[in-house]
């Protein structure tokens, strides 16, 4: 049935993103591929909810240490923390970070939504994000300038990695009445099913 291929996925406009009146332009790009608005809210982040928001799973430990060592190492630098310690550094900062401003959260659905959420983000490091990306478009944040200003990079926008972290991170920041199912007729055009 082609409803099982429908998922839904956690999109926030950061408070960075907020501030300097992108909400629009964001909404705009994830519509503009297909996708379907079913829930949005403004919510200012408590450290509770950035805490449980940016969990530590192993794998994202050490994929964290392995491209602060990689990044450190094309600037010449040499990183001596463990992969656990640069871990609970960097999410210090995105938790600081994340409770900064308002946020604005929403939820996406629509065929591959995770996959494609990513790709209209763009990679985390702003710098290297290709342009027609939100975070190439609108960003040059590097590793560097944030290891070296001490805290995390500013990329406007946070976007689920995986279905895990989609599924965790929507019923964090939504309740269920929060989130409205509708009938849209653009798949079908788009899809032909």
């Amino acid at each position: 049935m082609v409803k099982d291929l429908i998922e839904r996925t956690f999109i926030a406009v950061k408070h960075d993103g907020v501030q300097r009146g992108l909400v629009g332009e964001i909404i705009k790009r994830f519509e503009q591929r297909g996708l379907k608005l079913v829930a949005m809210k403004m919510v200012f982040p408590t450290e509770a909810i950035a805490d449980k928001h940016y969990v530590l799973t192993p794998a994202f430990i050490e994929k964290l240490g392995e491209n602060t060592r990689k990044a450190a190492a094309s600037r010449g630098a040499e990183v001596k923390e463990t992969n656990e310690e640069i871990a609970t550094r960097v999410k210090n900062w995105n938790m600081k970070y994340l409770t900064e401003g308002p946020v604005v959260a929403m939820i996406w659905e629509g065929f591959h939504a995770i996959e494609v959420g990513r790709k209209i983000v763009g990679p985390a490091e702003s710098k290297g994000a290709p342009i027609g990306t939100i975070r190439g478009d609108f960003s040059t944040e590097s590793y560097g300038m944030a290891d070296k200003l001490g805290r995390p990079l500013r990329n406007l926008v946070h976007a689920s990695g995986n279905k895990e972290e989609a599924d965790n991170e929507v019923a964090l920041w939504f309740k269920p009445e929060e989130i409205f199912g509708w009938e849209t007729n653009r798949w079908k055009v788009m899809h032909k099913y």
